[in-house]
């Protein structure tokens, strides 16, 4: 069986392709633990962004609250790890399954609710999270937080930069391409007619509440998993990772990268991820900044940076004609 044969078998695209030799490449750049420690965060943004995007994007359902879900699993798993002794990656799937059954509980009522209702019940959830895991001290260590134990997978431990970077791109690289077959399966077509109109998808026999839980459960899932990673990652979690702000953050990446297009979440969280360590300065003024950037793309960039980037390309390609 050939190459080309192979990939199309399992339909891997040339994006996939390209962004891989791209996370190979990025090493041999960085200087320091430091290009390592953004480079890794980004990757862990990129991937709930994949998940936000698919239910932002696709079925046109607006979350407020993924920072505190993220925040959340995060948490369930290094208590379980710390408290309770169970290993890293034990937890994390321990984690993984609890938000997403929490995900489809909560899903029911709240995804009966449209436009900025629904916004407003994901926020809703997302600051009681935040407020629990602030008020529970001797549980979730309160507002000062708690420190995380080295990350072990059966014996070996991920103590190196380098390491962390590798399993979060192959971690990411599997993400995209199992939201793309997603996205291109039937399952996919009928979140775009979700997101057309929901009335026309009920009227031709589409469980429409049956399957935006799937996608809320799956953009909760991989939240879980990324915020999971990030807490084991940096040693240390605190009610910070599960805040309004950090919600905000994931959907402005979201948005600035590209609604309905998986790579412009990788975009968007590689540019909000990289823009802080750029603006140190103005740190009293993360929100602002983030508003502001939303209102601009908005206005002068609807579809995002991705699709600008494939406008550019179709005008090269077609100029080349």
């Amino acid at each position: 069986m050939s190459k080309i044969s192979i990939l199309q078998r399992y339909n891997v695209n040339k994006e996939i392709i390209l962004l891989s030799l791209i996370l190979a490449i990025a090493p041999f750049f960085f200087q320091n633990d430091f290009y390592y420690e953004i480079a890794i965060v980004s990757l862990l943004n990129a991937m709930i962004c994949i998940g936000l995007n698919m239910l932002m994007g696709y079925a046109g359902q607006v979350s407020l609250g993924h920072g505190a879900f993220a925040g959340l699993g995060g948490y369930i798993a290094v208590i379980l790890g710390s408290k309770y002794g169970i290993s890293p990656i034990f937890s994390i799937f321990i984690a993984i399954v609890t938000m997403g059954i929490f995900a489809f509980i909560i899903s029911k009522p709240i995804l009966r609710l449209k436009g900025h209702y629904l916004a407003m019940a994901t926020l809703g959830i997302g600051v009681i999270i935040n407020i629990v895991l602030n008020v529970e001290d001797e549980l979730t260590g309160g507002s000062d937080g708690m420190s995380v134990d080295s990350f072990r997978i059966f014996g070996y431990e991920f103590s190196d930069s380098l390491q962390w970077y590798v399993l979060c791109a192959v971690l990411l690289v599997l993400a995209i391409w199992s939201f793309s077959n997603l996205i291109d399966s039937p399952f996919g077509r009928i979140l775009r007619s979700i997101e057309g109109s929901e009335k026309a998808a009920n009227s031709v026999g589409i469980n429409v509440s049956h399957y935006k839980s799937i996608v809320f459960v799956l953009s909760v899932v991989i939240a879980t998993l990324a915020g999971s990673l990030y807490a084991f990652f940096s040693g240390f979690i605190s009610p910070g990772e599960a805040s309004f702000s950090h919600s905000i953050e994931l959907v402005v990446m979201v948005v600035l990268g590209g609604l309905g297009r998986i790579y412009g979440a990788i975009i968007g969280a590689v540019i909000l991820t990289i823009l802080p360590q750029l603006l140190t300065s103005f740190e009293d003024y993360q929100t602002l900044i983030y508003g502001s950037i939303i209102i601009f793309v908005m206005m002068f960039m609807p579809k995002g940076i991705a699709a600008l980037f494939a406008d550019i390309k179709g005008k090269l390609f077609a100029s080349d004609k």
